[in-house]
Protein backbone atom coordinates (compact mmCIF):
# COMPACT_ATOMS: atom_id res chain seq x y z
CA UNK A 1 0.00 0.00 0.00
CA UNK A 2 1.48 3.11 -0.50
CA UNK A 3 0.59 6.40 1.58
CA UNK A 4 2.13 9.57 -0.69
CA UNK A 5 -0.55 11.05 -2.95
CA UNK A 6 -3.63 12.32 -1.34
CA UNK A 7 -6.77 14.24 -3.00
CA UNK A 8 -6.97 17.91 -2.83
CA UNK A 9 -8.39 19.06 0.37
CA UNK A 10 -11.92 19.92 0.58
CA UNK A 11 -12.26 21.24 4.06
CA UNK A 12 -10.65 23.97 6.35
CA UNK A 13 -9.12 23.79 9.76
CA UNK A 14 -11.22 26.13 12.00
CA UNK A 15 -8.96 28.76 13.91
CA UNK A 16 -7.82 27.97 17.61
CA UNK A 17 -9.78 29.13 20.66
CA UNK A 18 -8.89 32.15 22.54
CA UNK A 19 -8.97 32.41 26.41
CA UNK A 20 -10.40 35.71 27.85
CA UNK A 21 -10.83 37.13 31.87
CA UNK A 22 -13.15 35.03 33.97
CA UNK A 23 -13.84 31.00 34.67
CA UNK A 24 -16.89 31.69 33.09
CA UNK A 25 -15.86 33.89 30.25
CA UNK A 26 -13.42 31.06 29.27
CA UNK A 27 -16.10 28.59 29.56
CA UNK A 28 -18.35 30.21 27.63
CA UNK A 29 -15.89 31.25 24.89
CA UNK A 30 -14.85 27.41 24.72
CA UNK A 31 -18.37 25.96 24.33
CA UNK A 32 -18.75 28.34 21.68
CA UNK A 33 -15.63 28.57 19.35
CA UNK A 34 -14.54 26.67 16.40
CA UNK A 35 -11.80 24.45 18.14
CA UNK A 36 -8.66 23.66 16.17
CA UNK A 37 -9.12 19.86 15.11
CA UNK A 38 -6.22 18.40 17.10
CA UNK A 39 -4.10 15.75 15.29
CA UNK A 40 -3.88 11.88 15.84
CA UNK A 41 -2.24 11.61 19.57
CA UNK A 42 1.56 10.97 18.88
CA UNK A 43 2.30 8.57 22.58
CA UNK A 44 5.36 10.20 24.49
CA UNK A 45 4.53 8.29 27.97
CA UNK A 46 6.10 4.63 28.95
CA UNK A 47 3.76 2.04 27.98
CA UNK A 48 1.85 -0.17 30.60
CA UNK A 49 2.41 -3.77 30.52
CA UNK A 50 1.06 -6.92 32.65
CA UNK A 51 3.35 -9.78 30.90
CA UNK A 52 6.88 -10.64 31.40
CA UNK A 53 8.67 -12.14 28.67
CA UNK A 54 7.77 -16.05 30.14
CA UNK A 55 4.05 -15.06 30.09
CA UNK A 56 4.23 -13.98 26.62
CA UNK A 57 5.37 -16.82 25.09
CA UNK A 58 3.10 -19.28 27.41
CA UNK A 59 -0.06 -17.19 25.70
CA UNK A 60 1.41 -17.31 22.66
CA UNK A 61 2.29 -21.44 22.69
CA UNK A 62 -1.29 -21.91 23.82
CA UNK A 63 -3.33 -20.07 21.10
CA UNK A 64 -0.62 -21.89 18.54
CA UNK A 65 -2.17 -25.13 20.45
CA UNK A 66 -5.86 -23.80 19.88
CA UNK A 67 -4.61 -23.35 16.00
CA UNK A 68 -2.98 -26.81 15.94
CA UNK A 69 -5.68 -28.97 18.01
CA UNK A 70 -8.32 -27.40 18.20
CA UNK A 71 -9.22 -25.60 15.17
CA UNK A 72 -11.10 -22.51 14.21
CA UNK A 73 -14.76 -22.47 12.22
CA UNK A 74 -14.77 -20.67 8.54
CA UNK A 75 -18.25 -21.29 8.27
CA UNK A 76 -20.37 -21.12 4.62
CA UNK A 77 -17.39 -19.63 2.66
CA UNK A 78 -15.93 -22.41 0.37
CA UNK A 79 -13.67 -19.90 -1.01
CA UNK A 80 -12.21 -19.19 2.28
CA UNK A 81 -11.51 -22.44 2.90
CA UNK A 82 -9.81 -23.22 -0.20
CA UNK A 83 -7.27 -20.69 0.23
CA UNK A 84 -6.53 -21.33 4.17
CA UNK A 85 -6.48 -25.24 2.52
CA UNK A 86 -4.35 -24.24 0.15
CA UNK A 87 -2.01 -22.56 1.97
CA UNK A 88 -1.12 -25.75 4.06
CA UNK A 89 -4.09 -25.95 7.01
CA UNK A 90 -5.85 -29.14 8.01
CA UNK A 91 -9.58 -28.51 6.32
CA UNK A 92 -12.46 -30.55 7.66
CA UNK A 93 -15.44 -29.39 6.66
CA UNK A 94 -15.80 -25.91 8.10
CA UNK A 95 -13.06 -26.62 11.26
CA UNK A 96 -9.59 -25.31 10.67
CA UNK A 97 -6.60 -26.45 11.76
CA UNK A 98 -3.09 -24.81 11.66
CA UNK A 99 -0.04 -26.43 11.34
CA UNK A 100 1.78 -24.93 14.80
CA UNK A 101 3.62 -21.16 13.55
CA UNK A 102 1.63 -21.38 10.17
CA UNK A 103 -0.59 -18.37 11.04
CA UNK A 104 2.36 -16.63 12.40
CA UNK A 105 4.01 -16.39 9.07
CA UNK A 106 0.97 -16.19 7.23
CA UNK A 107 0.49 -12.91 9.24
CA UNK A 108 4.26 -12.12 8.40
CA UNK A 109 2.93 -9.41 5.07
CA UNK A 110 0.99 -7.30 7.21
CA UNK A 111 2.24 -4.05 7.47
CA UNK A 112 3.40 -2.10 10.91
CA UNK A 113 1.26 0.38 10.39
CA UNK A 114 -0.69 2.44 7.85
CA UNK A 115 -1.82 5.66 6.89
CA UNK A 116 -5.79 6.11 6.23
CA UNK A 117 -6.68 8.95 4.09
CA UNK A 118 -9.48 11.03 4.74
CA UNK A 119 -11.48 13.38 2.03
CA UNK A 120 -9.05 16.01 3.80
CA UNK A 121 -5.71 15.25 3.61
CA UNK A 122 -4.99 17.15 6.86
CA UNK A 123 -7.45 14.97 8.72
CA UNK A 124 -5.78 11.68 7.57
CA UNK A 125 -4.39 9.74 10.23
CA UNK A 126 -1.80 6.57 10.60
CA UNK A 127 -2.80 3.65 12.21
CA UNK A 128 0.25 2.08 14.06
CA UNK A 129 3.49 2.67 15.98
CA UNK A 130 2.81 5.08 18.70
CA UNK A 131 -0.29 7.04 17.60
CA UNK A 132 -3.46 6.61 18.88
CA UNK A 133 -6.66 7.29 17.08
CA UNK A 134 -9.72 8.20 18.94
CA UNK A 135 -13.19 7.52 17.29
CA UNK A 136 -17.04 7.85 18.33
CA UNK A 137 -19.13 5.01 19.35
CA UNK A 138 -19.99 1.88 16.79
CA UNK A 139 -23.32 0.08 16.55
CA UNK A 140 -26.02 0.91 19.18
CA UNK A 141 -29.94 0.39 18.12
CA UNK A 142 -31.12 3.16 20.64
CA UNK A 143 -30.63 6.74 21.92
CA UNK A 144 -30.23 8.08 25.17
CA UNK A 145 -30.40 12.05 25.93
CA UNK A 146 -32.05 14.66 28.65
CA UNK A 147 -35.10 15.16 29.05
CA UNK A 148 -36.11 12.32 26.29
CA UNK A 149 -37.35 8.39 26.75
CA UNK A 150 -34.63 5.89 25.61
CA UNK A 151 -35.77 5.92 21.71
CA UNK A 152 -34.68 3.72 18.89
CA UNK A 153 -32.38 5.82 16.78
CA UNK A 154 -32.87 7.23 12.79
CA UNK A 155 -30.90 8.79 9.98
CA UNK A 156 -30.90 12.22 11.62
CA UNK A 157 -29.56 10.81 14.83
CA UNK A 158 -26.43 9.64 12.60
CA UNK A 159 -26.10 12.92 11.02
CA UNK A 160 -25.73 14.49 14.43
CA UNK A 161 -23.39 12.42 15.22
CA UNK A 162 -21.36 12.38 12.05
CA UNK A 163 -21.75 16.76 12.45
CA UNK A 164 -20.61 16.17 16.40
CA UNK A 165 -17.82 13.92 15.45
CA UNK A 166 -16.34 16.20 13.16
CA UNK A 167 -16.59 19.19 15.23
CA UNK A 168 -14.97 17.26 18.05
CA UNK A 169 -11.06 18.36 18.06
CA UNK A 170 -10.09 15.17 20.02
CA UNK A 171 -11.93 12.72 17.73
CA UNK A 172 -9.41 12.07 14.88
CA UNK A 173 -11.69 9.41 12.93
CA UNK A 174 -15.34 9.56 12.25
CA UNK A 175 -16.11 5.99 13.32
CA UNK A 176 -18.27 3.55 11.76
CA UNK A 177 -22.19 3.00 12.67
CA UNK A 178 -22.60 5.62 15.03
CA UNK A 179 -25.76 4.58 15.80
CA UNK A 180 -28.28 1.98 13.80
CA UNK A 181 -30.56 4.15 12.18
CA UNK A 182 -33.63 1.90 12.25
CA UNK A 183 -35.84 3.93 10.32
CA UNK A 184 -34.39 3.25 7.38
CA UNK A 185 -34.98 -0.70 5.61
CA UNK A 186 -31.91 -2.79 6.87
CA UNK A 187 -30.44 -3.62 2.81
CA UNK A 188 -30.09 0.40 2.29
CA UNK A 189 -29.67 2.46 5.74
CA UNK A 190 -25.81 1.50 4.58
CA UNK A 191 -25.73 4.15 1.79
CA UNK A 192 -27.33 6.62 3.93
CA UNK A 193 -24.73 5.95 6.38
CA UNK A 194 -21.60 6.21 4.63
CA UNK A 195 -22.90 9.19 2.81
CA UNK A 196 -23.65 11.30 6.07
CA UNK A 197 -19.63 10.47 6.79
CA UNK A 198 -18.59 11.50 3.69
CA UNK A 199 -21.45 14.66 3.07
CA UNK A 200 -21.12 16.01 7.47
CA UNK A 201 -17.40 15.04 7.92
CA UNK A 202 -14.17 15.49 6.13
CA UNK A 203 -12.61 12.58 8.43
CA UNK A 204 -11.65 9.62 7.87
CA UNK A 205 -14.85 6.48 8.15
CA UNK A 206 -15.81 3.17 8.25
CA UNK A 207 -17.23 1.09 5.65
CA UNK A 208 -20.56 -1.48 6.23
CA UNK A 209 -19.98 -5.09 6.84
CA UNK A 210 -23.52 -6.44 7.68
CA UNK A 211 -23.61 -8.02 4.16
CA UNK A 212 -20.68 -8.57 1.16
CA UNK A 213 -22.58 -6.34 -0.82
CA UNK A 214 -22.70 -3.78 1.24
CA UNK A 215 -19.08 -4.08 1.77
CA UNK A 216 -18.57 -3.92 -1.96
CA UNK A 217 -20.88 -0.26 -2.04
CA UNK A 218 -18.66 1.04 0.48
CA UNK A 219 -15.23 0.33 -1.79
CA UNK A 220 -17.50 1.72 -4.60
CA UNK A 221 -18.64 4.90 -2.61
CA UNK A 222 -14.93 5.49 -1.78
CA UNK A 223 -13.88 5.18 -5.63
CA UNK A 224 -16.37 7.46 -6.05
CA UNK A 225 -15.15 10.12 -3.50
CA UNK A 226 -11.61 9.31 -3.68
CA UNK A 227 -10.70 7.84 -7.39
CA UNK A 228 -10.81 4.55 -8.47
CA UNK A 229 -6.87 4.55 -8.55
CA UNK A 230 -6.59 6.32 -5.22
CA UNK A 231 -8.67 3.69 -3.68
CA UNK A 232 -6.03 0.78 -5.17
CA UNK A 233 -3.29 2.24 -4.19
CA UNK A 234 -4.25 3.43 -0.98
CA UNK A 235 -6.13 2.70 2.54
CA UNK A 236 -9.24 4.54 2.09
CA UNK A 237 -11.84 2.35 4.72
CA UNK A 238 -11.49 0.50 7.85
CA UNK A 239 -13.98 -1.78 8.77
CA UNK A 240 -14.93 -3.82 11.73
CA UNK A 241 -14.95 -7.93 11.43
CA UNK A 242 -16.00 -9.18 14.60
CA UNK A 243 -14.90 -12.96 15.66
CA UNK A 244 -18.38 -15.18 16.32
CA UNK A 245 -16.20 -16.00 19.44
CA UNK A 246 -15.87 -19.26 20.51
CA UNK A 247 -13.33 -19.68 17.60
CA UNK A 248 -15.89 -18.93 14.91
CA UNK A 249 -15.89 -16.87 11.47
CA UNK A 250 -19.52 -16.91 10.04
CA UNK A 251 -20.32 -15.71 6.56
CA UNK A 252 -21.09 -12.15 6.54
CA UNK A 253 -18.11 -11.45 8.34
CA UNK A 254 -16.09 -13.56 6.22
CA UNK A 255 -17.32 -11.96 3.22
CA UNK A 256 -17.05 -8.78 4.38
CA UNK A 257 -13.14 -9.32 5.08
CA UNK A 258 -12.28 -10.89 1.79
CA UNK A 259 -14.20 -7.74 0.38
CA UNK A 260 -12.16 -5.42 1.88
CA UNK A 261 -8.72 -7.37 1.85
CA UNK A 262 -8.81 -8.11 -1.94
CA UNK A 263 -9.81 -3.91 -2.38
CA UNK A 264 -6.23 -3.43 -0.35
CA UNK A 265 -8.51 -1.92 2.21
CA UNK A 266 -7.94 -2.20 6.22
CA UNK A 267 -9.91 -4.31 8.22
CA UNK A 268 -10.08 -4.56 12.16
CA UNK A 269 -10.21 -8.28 12.97
CA UNK A 270 -11.76 -8.44 16.64
CA UNK A 271 -12.76 -11.27 19.17
CA UNK A 272 -15.67 -9.73 20.42
CA UNK A 273 -15.49 -11.40 23.96
CA UNK A 274 -17.81 -11.63 27.18
CA UNK A 275 -15.54 -13.41 29.51
CA UNK A 276 -17.51 -16.47 30.76
CA UNK A 277 -19.50 -16.87 28.29
CA UNK A 278 -17.67 -16.42 25.09
CA UNK A 279 -14.40 -16.79 26.47
CA UNK A 280 -12.68 -18.42 29.51
CA UNK A 281 -12.91 -17.09 32.56
CA UNK A 282 -9.74 -16.54 33.39
CA UNK A 283 -7.20 -13.76 31.83
CA UNK A 284 -4.90 -16.22 30.41
CA UNK A 285 -7.29 -18.41 29.10
CA UNK A 286 -9.26 -15.06 27.25
CA UNK A 287 -6.05 -14.31 25.71
CA UNK A 288 -5.01 -17.46 24.24
CA UNK A 289 -8.36 -17.62 22.80
CA UNK A 290 -8.01 -14.16 21.34
CA UNK A 291 -4.99 -14.53 19.74
CA UNK A 292 -5.60 -17.71 18.16
CA UNK A 293 -8.77 -15.81 16.60
CA UNK A 294 -6.77 -12.35 15.29
CA UNK A 295 -4.24 -15.06 14.00
CA UNK A 296 -7.03 -17.26 12.12
CA UNK A 297 -8.62 -13.89 10.80
CA UNK A 298 -5.24 -11.92 10.21
CA UNK A 299 -3.91 -15.12 8.06
CA UNK A 300 -7.14 -15.16 5.65
CA UNK A 301 -6.79 -11.06 5.08
CA UNK A 302 -3.28 -11.57 3.66
CA UNK A 303 -4.33 -14.69 1.40
CA UNK A 304 -6.63 -12.68 0.05
CA UNK A 305 -4.16 -10.04 -0.68
CA UNK A 306 -0.52 -10.19 1.02
CA UNK A 307 0.13 -6.80 2.36
CA UNK A 308 -3.64 -6.12 3.10
CA UNK A 309 -3.74 -3.75 6.00
CA UNK A 310 -5.01 -5.45 9.57
CA UNK A 311 -5.20 -4.32 13.28
CA UNK A 312 -5.47 -6.81 15.73
CA UNK A 313 -8.43 -5.97 17.54
CA UNK A 314 -9.94 -7.03 21.00
CA UNK A 315 -13.24 -6.20 22.20
CA UNK A 316 -13.42 -8.06 25.89
CA UNK A 317 -15.80 -7.58 29.00
CA UNK A 318 -16.75 -9.94 31.95
CA UNK A 319 -20.12 -10.87 32.55
CA UNK A 320 -21.82 -10.50 35.77
CA UNK A 321 -22.00 -14.48 37.63
CA UNK A 322 -25.03 -13.64 39.02
CA UNK A 323 -27.16 -12.03 35.40
CA UNK A 324 -24.99 -12.74 32.53
CA UNK A 325 -25.10 -8.88 31.79
CA UNK A 326 -21.69 -7.57 30.81
CA UNK A 327 -19.57 -5.07 32.76
CA UNK A 328 -16.86 -2.36 32.18
CA UNK A 329 -14.17 -0.52 34.03
CA UNK A 330 -13.08 -3.79 35.87
CA UNK A 331 -9.80 -5.47 36.67
CA UNK A 332 -9.77 -8.03 34.91
CA UNK A 333 -10.80 -6.66 31.52
CA UNK A 334 -7.56 -3.78 31.85
CA UNK A 335 -5.52 -6.84 32.24
CA UNK A 336 -7.16 -8.64 28.90
CA UNK A 337 -6.27 -5.05 26.95
CA UNK A 338 -2.97 -4.18 28.23
CA UNK A 339 -1.80 -7.93 27.55
CA UNK A 340 -3.50 -8.23 24.04
CA UNK A 341 -1.69 -4.84 23.32
CA UNK A 342 1.74 -6.48 24.25
CA UNK A 343 0.42 -9.26 22.28
CA UNK A 344 -0.49 -7.04 18.98
CA UNK A 345 3.46 -5.52 19.39
CA UNK A 346 5.20 -8.78 19.33
CA UNK A 347 2.74 -9.71 16.30
CA UNK A 348 4.08 -6.38 14.50
CA UNK A 349 0.39 -4.94 13.63
CA UNK A 350 -1.55 -2.68 14.80
CA UNK A 351 -3.63 -2.50 18.08
CA UNK A 352 -7.23 -1.88 18.52
CA UNK A 353 -9.36 -1.64 22.22
CA UNK A 354 -10.70 0.14 24.37
CA UNK A 355 -12.70 2.99 24.72
CA UNK A 356 -15.49 5.12 27.12
CA UNK A 357 -17.25 1.67 28.16
CA UNK A 358 -20.05 1.48 30.68
CA UNK A 359 -22.90 -0.54 31.77
CA UNK A 360 -24.91 2.71 33.21
CA UNK A 361 -28.31 3.34 31.21
CA UNK A 362 -27.19 7.09 32.00
CA UNK A 363 -24.75 9.42 31.77
CA UNK A 364 -24.40 9.28 35.79
CA UNK A 365 -21.21 8.42 38.22
CA UNK A 366 -21.11 5.13 37.37
CA UNK A 367 -20.85 5.80 33.37
CA UNK A 368 -18.12 8.28 34.54
CA UNK A 369 -16.12 6.14 36.63
CA UNK A 370 -16.16 2.71 34.10
CA UNK A 371 -15.71 4.82 31.09
CA UNK A 372 -12.62 6.38 32.90
CA UNK A 373 -11.43 3.11 33.75
CA UNK A 374 -11.86 2.02 30.55
CA UNK A 375 -10.19 4.90 28.79
CA UNK A 376 -7.35 5.54 30.61
CA UNK A 377 -6.09 2.05 31.08
CA UNK A 378 -6.54 2.24 26.78
CA UNK A 379 -3.94 4.83 26.73
CA UNK A 380 -1.73 3.74 28.55
CA UNK A 381 -1.69 0.20 26.86
CA UNK A 382 -0.39 2.24 23.66
CA UNK A 383 -3.36 1.50 21.66
CA UNK A 384 -3.29 2.82 18.02
CA UNK A 385 -7.15 2.60 17.26
CA UNK A 386 -9.75 3.34 19.79
CA UNK A 387 -13.33 2.60 18.84
CA UNK A 388 -15.96 3.45 21.31
CA UNK A 389 -14.12 6.68 22.50
CA UNK A 390 -17.74 8.90 23.17
CA UNK A 391 -21.27 8.33 23.41
CA UNK A 392 -21.41 4.80 24.31
CA UNK A 393 -24.01 3.55 27.21
CA UNK A 394 -25.80 0.59 28.48
CA UNK A 395 -23.47 -1.85 27.53
CA UNK A 396 -23.45 -0.36 23.33
CA UNK A 397 -27.00 -0.60 23.12
CA UNK A 398 -27.65 3.33 23.19
CA UNK A 399 -25.74 6.47 21.90
CA UNK A 400 -25.91 9.22 24.22
CA UNK A 401 -26.08 12.94 23.38
CA UNK A 402 -24.66 14.30 26.82
CA UNK A 403 -22.19 11.13 26.78
CA UNK A 404 -20.39 12.09 23.68
CA UNK A 405 -19.50 15.28 24.63
CA UNK A 406 -18.58 14.21 28.42
CA UNK A 407 -16.55 12.00 26.80
CA UNK A 408 -14.96 13.89 24.37
CA UNK A 409 -13.75 16.20 26.89
CA UNK A 410 -12.06 13.21 28.78
CA UNK A 411 -10.34 12.25 25.36
CA UNK A 412 -9.08 15.93 25.11
CA UNK A 413 -7.55 15.46 28.50
CA UNK A 414 -5.75 11.95 27.42
CA UNK A 415 -4.65 13.82 24.10
CA UNK A 416 -2.18 16.07 26.78
CA UNK A 417 -1.67 13.03 29.01
CA UNK A 418 0.34 10.91 25.95
CA UNK A 419 2.43 13.83 25.51
CA UNK A 420 4.03 13.04 28.67
CA UNK A 421 6.19 15.85 30.52
CA UNK A 422 7.62 18.68 28.58
CA UNK A 423 11.36 19.19 28.99
CA UNK A 424 12.41 21.94 26.94
CA UNK A 425 13.38 25.45 28.58
CA UNK A 426 9.92 26.78 28.62
CA UNK A 427 8.70 23.25 30.37
CA UNK A 428 11.91 23.48 32.83
CA UNK A 429 10.71 26.98 33.83
CA UNK A 430 13.83 27.98 35.50
CA UNK A 431 13.36 31.79 34.77
CA UNK A 432 9.91 31.75 36.64
CA UNK A 433 11.34 30.03 39.72
CA UNK A 434 14.61 32.38 39.73
CA UNK A 435 12.16 35.78 39.33
CA UNK A 436 10.23 34.63 42.02
CA UNK A 437 12.33 33.00 44.58
CA UNK A 438 11.32 32.01 47.93
CA UNK A 439 7.93 33.17 50.16
CA UNK A 440 6.51 34.80 46.75
CA UNK A 441 3.84 33.82 44.35
CA UNK A 442 4.20 32.74 40.61
CA UNK A 443 0.95 34.27 39.16
CA UNK A 444 2.15 37.52 38.10
CA UNK A 445 5.72 36.41 37.20
CA UNK A 446 6.61 36.41 33.38
CA UNK A 447 6.84 32.43 32.56
CA UNK A 448 3.14 32.75 34.12
CA UNK A 449 1.66 35.44 32.13
CA UNK A 450 3.50 34.15 28.55
CA UNK A 451 2.00 30.40 29.27
CA UNK A 452 -1.63 31.03 31.32
CA UNK A 453 -3.25 30.21 28.18
CA UNK A 454 -2.30 26.83 27.65
CA UNK A 455 -0.47 25.77 30.93
CA UNK A 456 -3.70 23.43 32.21
CA UNK A 457 -6.34 21.75 30.53
CA UNK A 458 -9.23 23.47 30.91
CA UNK A 459 -12.30 21.48 30.80
CA UNK A 460 -15.54 21.99 28.31
CA UNK A 461 -17.72 20.82 30.87
CA UNK A 462 -16.65 20.59 34.30
CA UNK A 463 -17.45 23.67 36.74
CA UNK A 464 -14.77 24.68 39.09
CA UNK A 465 -16.63 27.90 39.81
CA UNK A 466 -17.64 29.15 43.74
CA UNK A 467 -21.14 27.73 44.66
CA UNK A 468 -22.02 31.07 44.69
CA UNK A 469 -21.05 31.96 41.61
CA UNK A 470 -22.72 28.04 40.65
CA UNK A 471 -25.39 28.38 41.72
CA UNK A 472 -25.97 32.50 39.63
CA UNK A 473 -25.70 30.58 36.69
CA UNK A 474 -28.20 28.25 37.23
CA UNK A 475 -26.56 25.59 39.57
CA UNK A 476 -26.24 23.18 36.20
CA UNK A 477 -24.68 19.65 36.90
CA UNK A 478 -22.21 18.09 34.37
CA UNK A 479 -25.18 16.36 32.40
CA UNK A 480 -27.06 19.70 32.31
CA UNK A 481 -24.05 21.70 30.88
CA UNK A 482 -23.29 18.62 28.24
CA UNK A 483 -26.73 18.88 26.79
CA UNK A 484 -26.31 22.60 25.90
CA UNK A 485 -23.12 22.09 24.90
CA UNK A 486 -23.89 19.66 22.14
CA UNK A 487 -26.81 21.01 20.93
CA UNK A 488 -24.66 24.52 20.52
CA UNK A 489 -22.67 22.54 18.54
CA UNK A 490 -25.17 21.37 16.30
CA UNK A 491 -26.53 25.07 16.03
CA UNK A 492 -23.04 26.20 14.76
CA UNK A 493 -22.00 23.46 13.00
CA UNK A 494 -20.85 24.38 9.28
CA UNK A 495 -20.39 21.11 6.75
CA UNK A 496 -16.84 21.15 5.54
CA UNK A 497 -17.27 22.11 1.24
CA UNK A 498 -17.64 18.56 -1.07
CA UNK A 499 -17.10 19.04 -4.88
CA UNK A 500 -20.87 19.14 -6.19
CA UNK A 501 -19.55 16.80 -9.07
CA UNK A 502 -18.24 14.03 -6.69
CA UNK A 503 -21.59 14.90 -4.69
CA UNK A 504 -23.86 14.36 -7.35
CA UNK A 505 -21.92 11.43 -8.54
CA UNK A 506 -22.36 9.36 -4.81
CA UNK A 507 -26.09 10.60 -5.07
CA UNK A 508 -26.87 9.01 -8.34
CA UNK A 509 -24.96 6.05 -7.82
CA UNK A 510 -27.37 5.42 -4.39
CA UNK A 511 -30.31 6.38 -6.34
CA UNK A 512 -29.61 3.29 -8.76
CA UNK A 513 -28.38 1.04 -6.49
CA UNK A 514 -31.91 1.73 -4.03
CA UNK A 515 -34.10 1.66 -7.30
CA UNK A 516 -32.62 -2.19 -7.73
CA UNK A 517 -34.01 -3.59 -4.79
CA UNK A 518 -37.18 -3.67 -2.82
CA UNK A 519 -37.24 -2.79 1.18
CA UNK A 520 -36.33 -4.71 3.39
CA UNK A 521 -36.69 -4.88 7.46
CA UNK A 522 -35.25 -8.14 8.68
Amino acid sequence: MTGSAAPAPTGSTAPGRRARAGSAARRELRQHAKAQQLPAIVRRIPLTEVLDEEGLRTIEHNAETILEEIGIEFRDDAEAIALLKGAGCDVKGARVRFPRGLARKLCATAPREFRQHARNPERSVVIGGDNIVFAPVYGPPFIRTLGEPRRYATIEDFRNFSRLAYMTPAIHHNGGTLCEPVDLPVNKRHFDMLYAHIKWSDKPFMGSVTHPERAADSVAMARILFGERFVDENVCLLSLINVNSPMVFDATMLGALKVYAKAGQATLITPFILSGAMSPVTVAGTLAQILAEVLAGVSLAQLCRPGAPVVFGTFASSISMQSGAPTFGTPEPTLVLIAAAQLARRLGIPYRSGGSLCASKIPDAQAAYESAQTLLPTVLAGTNFVLHGAGWLEGGLASGYEKFVMDADQLAMMQVLAQGVDLSENGQAMSAIREVGPGAHYLGCAHTQANFETAFYRSTIADNNSVEQWEAEGALDAVQRASKLWKKMLAEYEPPPLDPGVDEALNAYMAQKKAGMPDAFA
